[in-house]
C-alpha cells in the first residue's frame, strides 16, 4: 500500500525487507525489562543492540510458513532512554538508514508516581491519498508519531493502549479486498471480500502497522492491545443466535484459526510479561517444537478451543505501572450466552480474574478497568439496550423474543448494559473498590467501539460519601468514519429526552434503575483522536486530542478538552431524566 511518507529506497532496501512487521516495542516494567517483537521474511537470529553495547538475540519460530521472533532485553537502564538496533544473522536492518525518523529507543521506565497513557481504538486502514483522507480522515497514530518526534522522552507516554479492532477482517482496505476477490474464486459472495485465514491476516497486520510513521512509532512507545469484534466480524459473540448462525457457515472455522491465531501471535504475547510467557504451555509448544507443522497444529486448537470454550483462553492481562494499575479485560470472546446459564459479558472465570486482578495487594493510588465497550454509555442507549436483552430473554413472551433480537443485531446493542448481569457485577466491584483502605484515588473505566468520545462522571448510590473519583472515559475512533445518521443518532441519544422516552420502555420489559447514576462533564467527540492520561499519586488529568489536518496536509493532534478528574467533591446532586 502507498503511503505519502514512505523512506525512498537505498542500497540496504533489501536487506531492510526482510523485516516484514516490526520492530515492535511491546512489554516493558519498572524492572528494567522490555518485549521487542518482529516478523521476518526467513527464519534467521534476530539480534537486537542497545546503544549501551549490548547484545540480545534469538532465533526466530514458525507457524502458517511466517517467522516471529520476541526478543526479551533485561536490565536495561531505567532512568533514561536506551537507544536499539535490530540485526537478522548479524546484518543490521533496523532503524532504515533513509528514515528520516530519530533512532528507536526504549524509553525511561516509570519510577515515580507519574504515568502517562495515551488510548484509543477502532483504527481502519483505509487509502492514504486524498480519497481515502476524505473518508476516513486524519490518523491519530501518525499525528501522534508526528507530536513525538520532536518532543523530548520525558514528555512521551508511558504506554499506548490500543482498545480493540486494531484489524479489521470483515472490513479490509479497499487493495486488499481487491486481493480477496482475485483470490477467492470459490469463496461465498458475503465473505468474498472478507479476511478468511491465517495467510491474509497477515496481510492485514503487514498493512496497519507498516505506514513509516506508525512503526516508528510502534517501534519507541510500548504498546498493549485487546481484542474486539472487528478481529473476526462485526458483532462477534453478540449472542447465542448470532453464535449459531455463524457456526453453520462453512468458512467460519478458518476464519477463527486465522483470527485468534494471528491475534495470539501479534498482539497478545506482547501483552505478557516475559516471565509469565515462558511458563505458557502453548507458547512453549510454538516456539521450542522443531517441526513447524507442529506448531501451527498447536496453535491452531488453541484458536479454536478458545472461540468454542471460553475458559481454555484468558486474553485478559494486568500490569503495574508506577502507582497505577491497569487492568484490561476481554469482553468479547469470554462471554457467557447460552439462554439456558445467565448471560454476561464476561464469564464467571474471567470476573473472578478481573476481580482479583483490581483488588489485589497493594492498593494503588489508580485503577484503570479497560474494556473495549463502554460501561456506562448515553441514557437513552443504556435504557434500550436493558430493554432488548429482557424482550430477547423471555420477557414480551415469543413475539418479543423474536424481536429483541432483531433489534439487538440490527443496531448492535453489546455493551455492558445489554448483560445486565455484568453491568450489576461491575457496580458491584466500584463499591468493593471505594471501600479498600486506602481508598483509590481515582477509577477510570477505558473504552472504545463506538466511534465517538466523551467523559462521564460516575456516583455510587450506596456509596455518596467516597473520597475515590470514578469516571467512564471513551475515545474511538483512532480512524475511521461514522456516517452522519450515526452521529445524529448518537447525539439524540445522549439529551435528556432520550432517557425520559426509553426508560419507560425498559420498565415496561422489567428493567430497573441500576444502583448507580453518571453524568456526562465533556462534549461529545465524532472525530479521529486520542485521549490522553496523566497521572500522579494524588491526581488524574484526562486530554482528549482529535487529529487533523495541517494546510500543508500533515496530521496533528490539537486538543479539544482537558480537565482534571479529581478535583472537588466526587459526589454529586442526581443527574435529571435519566
Amino acid at each position: 500500500m502507498p503511503f505519502p511518507d514512505v523512506v525512498p529506497d537505498s542500497p540496504s532496501a533489501g536487506r531492510e525487507s526482510e523485516i516484514l512487521v516490526g520492530p515492535v516495542l511491546r512489554y516493558t516494567d519498572r524492572f528494567g525489562t522490555a518485549t521487542v517483537f518482529v516478523e521476518t521474511a526467513r527464519s534467521c537470529r534476530v539480534s537486537i543492540t542497545t546503544g549501551d553495547g549490548v547484545t540480545t538475540g534469538t532465533s526466530t519460530w514458525s507457524v502458517h510458513g511466517h517467522h516471529y521472533a520476541l526478543v526479551v532485553l533485561r536490565d536495561l537502564p531505567r532512568d533514561r532512554a536506551v537507544t536499539y538496533t535490530v540485526a537478522l544473522d548479524n546484518v543490521t536492518v533496523w532503524p532504515l538508514r533513509a528514515s528520516s525518523y530519530p533512532p528507536s529507543v526504549v524509553p525511561p521506565f516509570t519510577s515515580s508516581g507519574r504515568v502517562r497513557i495515551a488510548f484509543g481504538s477502532c483504527r481502519e486502514l483505509g487509502s492514504y491519498d486524498a480519497t481515502g483522507r476524505r473518508r476516513w480522515g486524519a490518523d491519530a497514530l501518525v499525528a501522534l508519531a508526528a507530536r513525538l518526534r520532536g518532543s523530548d522522552h520525558t514528555t512521551w507516554p508511558d504506554l499506548v493502549l490500543h482498545l480493540g479492532d486494531q484489524v479489521y477482517a470483515d472490513e479490509p482496505s479497499p487493495e486488499i479486498r481487491d486481493r480477496l476477490r482475485a483470490l477467492h474464486r470459490n469463496v461465498p459472495e458475503e465473505v468474498c471480500e472478507e479476511i478468511q485465514d491465517f495467510e491474509e491476516y497477515t496481510w492485514l497486520y503487514q498493512a496497519t502497522w507498516m505506514h513509516p510513521a506508525v512503526r516508528w512509532l510502534l517501534s519507541t512507545v510500548p504498546s498493549a492491545m485487546i481484542l474486539d469484534d472487528h478481529d473476526l466480524r462485526d458483532d462477534w459473540n453478540t449472542s447465542a443466535a448470532w453464535r449459531r448462525e455463524m457456526e453453520r457457515r462453512p468458512w467460519w472455522p478458518d476464519r477463527v484459526k486465522g483470527g485468534l491465531g494471528t491475534y495470539w501471535v501479534y498482539q497478545h504475547i506482547g501483552n505478557v510479561d516475559p516471565d509469565t510467557l515462558e511458563e505458557d504451555d502453548l507458547y512453549r509448544a510454538v516456539t521450542t517444537t522443531e517441526d513447524p507443522r507442529d506448531a501451527t497444529a498447536a496453535l491452531d486448537a488453541f484458536a479454536l478451543r478458545a472461540d468454542r470454550e471460553p475458559e481454555t483462553a484468558r486474553w485478559s492481562f494486568s500490569r503495574d505501572i508506577g502507582d497505577t494499575r491497569l487492568v484490561v479485560v476481554d469482553s468479547r470472546c469470554s462471554r457467557t450466552l447460552q439462554p439456558s446459564e445467565a448471560r454476561a459479558i464476561v464469564d464467571r472465570d474471567e470476573w473472578d480474574w478481573l476481580t482479583a486482578a483490581a483488588l489485589a495487594d497493594p492498593a494503588p493510588s489508580h485503577v484503570l478497568i479497560a474494556s473495549t465497550l463502554p460501561v456506562f454509555l448515553p441514557y437513552g442507549v443504556h435504557h434500550i439496550e436493558g430493554w432488548s436483552e429482557a424482550i430477547a430473554g423471555g420477557a414480551w413472551g415469543p413475539p418479543g423474543r423474536w424481536l429483541g433480537e432483531r433489534v439487538r443485531q440490527g443496531i448492535d446493542l453489546e455493551h455492558w448494559p445489554a448483560f445486565r448481569n455484568s453491568f450489576d457485577a461491575m457496580v458491584e466491584l466500584l463499591g468493593a473498590l471505594v471501600r479498600r483502605t486506602p481508598a483509590p484515588r481515582s477509577i477510570l473505566l477505558l473504552s472504545g467501539d463506538v466511534h465517538f468520545s466523551y467523559t462521564s462522571r460516575v456516583l455510587l448510590k450506596d456509596h455518596p460519601e467516597t473520597p475515590t473519583h470514578i469516571h467512564q472515559l471513551v475515545q474511538s475512533p483512532l480512524r475511521n468514519a461514522l456516517p452522519w445518521y450515526a452521529s445524529l443518532a448518537f447525539r439524540f441519544f445522549h439529551r435528556k429526552i432520550a432517557a425520559r422516552l426509553f426508560r419507560p420502555l425498559a420498565r415496561s420489559a422489567g428493567v430497573t434503575d441500576p444502583r448507580v447514576t453518571w453524568e456526562f462533564d465533556g462534549p461529545l467527540s465524532f472525530s479521529n483522536g486520542l485521549m490522553m492520561l496523566d497521572l500522579t499519586a494524588d491526581a488524574a488529568h484526562v486530554a482528549m486530542d482529535e487529529a487533523h489536518f495541517t494546510g500543508a496536509g500533515e496530521e496533528i493532534l490539537v486538543r479539544r478538552e482537558e480537565h482534571a478528574l479529581t478535583t472537588g467533591s466526587p459526589t454529586a446532586p442526581q443527574p435529571s431524566g435519566r
